[in-house]
C-alpha cells in the first residue's frame, strides 16, 4: 500500500514505517472478515509478521469482535505466543499454536488466515475435501494440503505433524475443524482465502443438488497452475481485489487506528 502523508504522521513515534503498514492492512482485513461474515464470535486469527530480522508477529486481541480490532490495539507476540508491546490485551495462546507452527517453518508464510465459515468446516468433514470441479476449487488444483484432526490444536506437539501436512502448500484444509491459508503478504493471502471461501460454498451447494457433477479434465487441471500463475504475479499480488473489498466494505484505514 502506499500511505499518504496523514497515515505516516499518525504513526506511533517508535513504529517503523513497516509495521505500521502491516497493522493497517490486518487491521482492515479483520474489519473486512466482519463485513463478510467469516467470523467466529471471539475465535479463529488473521496473523501477520512484523518486517525485520526478529520474529515477530501481529494478532488479535483476544476477547474483541473483528470489528472492533485497530491497527493499534493488535498485539505484537513472538513465536511463544508472548506479548512484547506490554499490550494491556490479552493473547488466545491456544489459538496461536497453528500459526507460530508455520510462521516458524515457512519464511514465506508472512500472513496467516484461519477460519470456521460454515461452508468451509463443512467441506473440511468431507471425505474427499475440496472439489476441484467448479471454477473456484480448479484454480486451487494441486495448491490444497490435508491435516487429520487430533482435537482442539492446543498440543505443541502437533506442531511438526501441521508443518509436514502443509509442506509447500498454499492451503490446508484441516479436516473435521476449518480451512487455513498462508502467503506471503496479507492482500494475496485474502486473495486466495476468497478464492477457497468461494469454492467451499459453490461446492456445498452443488452437494445440495440431484444429478453428478461435471467433472474438470485432468489436462484442465493440470494446466491450471500455469494458468492462473498472472494473477498472482505483478508489484502486489492481491493488491487490486483487496482494495476494492476495501472500499466496497466502506473500511478506511484513517477509522481503523
Amino acid at each position: 500500500m502506499d500511505m499518504s502523508e496523514n497515515l505516516l504522521r499518525l504513526k506511533p513515534a517508535a513504529m517503523s514505517n513497516g509495521e505500521w503498514e502491516v497493522r493497517l492492512e490486518l487491521a482492515a482485513l479483520y474489519r473486512a472478515f466482519d463485513w463478510l461474515g467469516w467470523t467466529e464470535s471471539i475465535y479463529n486469527h488473521i496473523t501477520a509478521r512484523v518486517p525485520g530480522a526478529e520474529r515477530l508477529y501481529l494478532i488479535n486481541p483476544y476477547g474483541l469482535n473483528y470489528n472492533e480490532v485497530t491497527a493499534t490495539n493488535l498485539v505484537k507476540v513472538n513465536l511463544a505466543g508472548a506479548p512484547v508491546d506490554g499490550s494491556k490485551h490479552p493473547v488466545n495462546v491456544a489459538g496461536f499454536v497453528i500459526h507460530s507452527a508455520i510462521h516458524a517453518a515457512r519464511d514465506d508464510a508472512h500472513c496467516i488466515i484461519h477460519t470456521h465459515t460454515t461452508a468451509g468446516s463443512a467441506v473440511a468433514v468431507k471425505r474427499d475435501g475440496l472439489s476441484h470441479d467448479n471454477f473456484y476449487g480448479s484454480t486451487l488444483y494441486g495448491q490444497v494440503a490435508y491435516h487429520d484432526y487430533e482435537g482442539v490444536t492446543t498440543d505443541l506437539a502437533e506442531q511438526p505433524r501441521l508443518v509436514k501436512s502443509l509442506g509447500d502448500k498454499s492451503v490446508l484444509i484441516l479436516r473435521n475443524h476449518g480451512l487455513l491459508v498462508a502467503r506471503a503478504s496479507i492482500p494475496e493471502a485474502y486473495m486466495f482465502y476468497w478464492t477457497l471461501q468461494r469454492a467451499c460454498e459453490i461446492q456445498v451447494a452443488t452437494g445440495a443438488m440431484r444429478g453428478d457433477n461435471i467433472p474438470v479434465s485432468q489436462r484442465v487441471l493440470d494446466d491450471m497452475p500455469a494458468r492462473t500463475a498472472a494473477f498472482r504475479g505483478g508489484p502486489r499480488p492481491g493488491g487490486l481485489p483487496f482494495d476494492a473489498l476495501l472500499r466496497r466494505a466502506g473500511i478506511r484505514y484513517e477509522d481503523i487506528l
